[in-house]
């Protein structure tokens, strides 16, 4: 997607740790006409899987899930982690560690939200290792729910996480993959050779 690629160019930071940055339009600051285009792509990607409903986790995969749910014409349900007072008693739990954030979370759905009937595509907007991914995807089987696509905004292509679920099979599509953040440089994949 080489608005995305562009956006991610002129506005992206690469930090230490092969951290991207990218708050002042993606995950803090939102630029909804790109979150509309990143909606509409995800909604080409999956539009043949019959796809019931969207799962994500809160907080940064929430509007970019909400943007393709808008052409799915279907609700979103995004894992919460936090509990409050109005969370229902009866959730699936799961556990996920933040790369960016090096914190552990207790994730939960309320049990009523997620079933056997759904075929579900799941959204965030980055990829690492996986960890956010594979803690949803548990969430999802317990729930007897099928994962019919997983849509990623930016995989970084140097960690684990897009390889992992790709030998595990799953019908995973990033709109962008990073190869490689050094010296203040995004390097991305060749489009011949995106998976």
């Amino acid at each position: 997607m080489n608005k995305l690629k562009k956006k991610i160019v002129e506005a992206g930071e690469v930090r230490e740790g092969r951290v991207l940055k990218v708050d002042s339009f993606l995950n803090h600051q939102l630029d909804v006409e790109l979150l509309y285009e990143i909606g509409e792509e995800l909604f080409n990607l999956f539009k043949d899987r019959k796809i019931t409903k969207i799962l994500t986790i809160e907080v940064s995969g929430i509007a970019i899930a909400v943007m393709a749910a808008m052409h799915f014409k279907v609700p979103v349900v995004f894992a919460k982690k936090t509990e409050s007072l109005n969370l229902d008693s009866d959730v699936y739990k799961g556990k996920v560690v933040s790369y960016t954030k090096n914190k552990e979370y207790n994730i939960m759905i309320s049990k009523k939200y997620l079933n056997q009937d759904d075929r579900l595509l799941i959204i965030d907007d980055f990829l690492a290792e996986g960890n956010a991914m594979k803690s949803l995807i548990n969430l999802a089987h317990e729930s007897g729910a099928s994962v019919e696509g997983i849509g990623i905004t930016i995989e970084k292509g140097f960690q684990n996480g897009g390889n992992y679920l790709r030998n595990m099979n799953f019908n995973l599509k990033s709109l962008v993959v990073i190869d490689a953040l050094k010296e203040g440089t995004i390097i991305f994949r060749d489009e011949q050779q995106r998976p």
